[in-house]
């Protein structure tokens, strides 16, 4: 699924270039590519001070779809060429080379197909000591089976660092000044009201799945062969004027739509420079999204890179990262204090919606044929 940072100038404490340590030329180095803004830069300085014999590199990429196309470039080389490292110029740091990465950050509907073109490797979880911490929901959603399927007897190939969800975003000063009602579930976007005002994501799995949601069903629903679905998307579709999944806000903010649904961590950036924005998480349940730190396959096992991990899960920096990044945490609670109204429906707790809410889980490729055309054709 490709996401994307949608900033507008935002200012941001964040990774944004080549990031290393001070250690001494003969020390071990800990190399990393992680998606940009997704670790804040002095998340990766308080690390250093803690592991002061390593050095690091941390290189940020700006989309998940490049790392996962990264992790196929070294498994390509490593099959052509066992002794060669993969080499290209890597974004914010042209000047600088790279070597092949001790993790790389996998958001987590990628994690199945890479495991199934061996892209990855199972983590050592004996030597995550902040592991067995996670609730056992973000442990289920890393550990796989060799087919990449969600396995609770499965190995461990992924830790969760952050995560997001799919929020409906709109214009507060025009819901006010020509409704008497506010969205609050994904069948508002059916209202007469919005004809022609909505802007979504230009996503099969998003858009089908808000619509299975909206039926009763899930976002993971195997057979489409469901009664009114097709008629349900057609109705949205006259609803939507514009679709995009990276500038799906534009539109939103210039006044041209009035509603759009979205990636949470793209919205929650852009909040505080447009007041008149207001977010919400359907009631009925939203698709999840995570970020995941990842072992690529042929790298040895570097102690450093799982007491990177565990620092990343540690509550007082997970906490850290959360606010930072505008996301939520897996293993750190959210006090109401420490964020802006405008955020709460969205970082903190709602048990509820969590757990009515779901990952897009990998489906048979017959399965998501019929996603892509069945989007395909209520679009044309």
């Amino acid at each position: 699924m490709e996401r994307r940072s949608f900033l507008l100038g935002a200012g941001t404490v964040a990774l944004s270039q080549l990031f290393v340590s001070c250690a001494g030329n003969n020390q071990a180095t800990l190399y990393v590519q992680l998606l940009k803004d997704s670790i804040p830069g002095q998340v990766v300085n308080q690390f250093g001070q803690v592991v002061h014999k390593t050095q690091l590199n941390f290189a940020p990429v700006g989309q998940l779809q490049d790392l996962f196309k990264q992790l196929q470039t070294w498994q390509k080389k490593t099959n052509t060429r066992e002794n060669e490292g993969w080499r290209r110029f890597i974004p914010l740091a042209k000047s600088e080379k790279t070597t092949k990465a001790d993790l790389v950050t996998l958001g987590d509907y990628w994690i199945s197909v890479a495991i199934k073109q061996n892209l990855i490797q199972p983590l050592e979880v004996s030597k995550l000591k902040q592991w067995s911490s996670l609730p056992e929901r973000w442990q289920e959603l890393g550990r796989r089976n060799e087919q990449g399927q969600v396995d609770p007897q499965g190995k461990v190939w992924a830790v969760p660092y952050r995560w997001g969800s799919t929020v409906i975003v709109y214009r507060r000063d025009k819901f006010l000044q020509e409704f008497n009602w506010t969205p609050s579930d994904w069948g508002d976007l059916w209202r007469k009201e919005l004809r022609d005002r909505i802007s979504l994501l230009d996503q099969p799995r998003e858009v089908v799945g808000l619509v299975l949601k909206k039926l009763g069903k899930s976002y993971n629903t195997k057979n489409l062969d469901i009664p009114n679905l097709e008629i349900e998307l057609q109705n949205l579709n006259q609803q939507v004027k514009f679709y995009s999944s990276d500038r799906y806000l534009e539109p939103l903010v210039t006044g041209d739509t009035w509603l759009a649904v979205g990636w949470s961590s793209d919205i929650l950036s852009i909040l505080g420079h447009y007041p008149q924005l207001s977010v919400v998480i359907p009631r009925s349940g939203t698709a999840l999204w995570a970020d995941m730190w990842v072992r690529p396959t042929g790298k040895n096992s570097e102690d450093s890179l799982y007491k990177w991990i565990d620092f990343c899960l540690q509550p007082r920096i997970s906490q850290q990262i959360s606010l930072l990044t505008k996301t939520n945490s897996p293993s750190a609670k959210i006090n109401a204090s420490d964020i802006s109204e405008s955020w709460q429906k969205v970082l903190l707790s709602n048990s509820e919606a969590f757990e009515k809410s779901e990952f897009l889980l990998p489906l048979p490729p017959d399965t998501a044929v019929q996603y892509e055309s069945l989007f395909a054709k209520i679009k044309s």
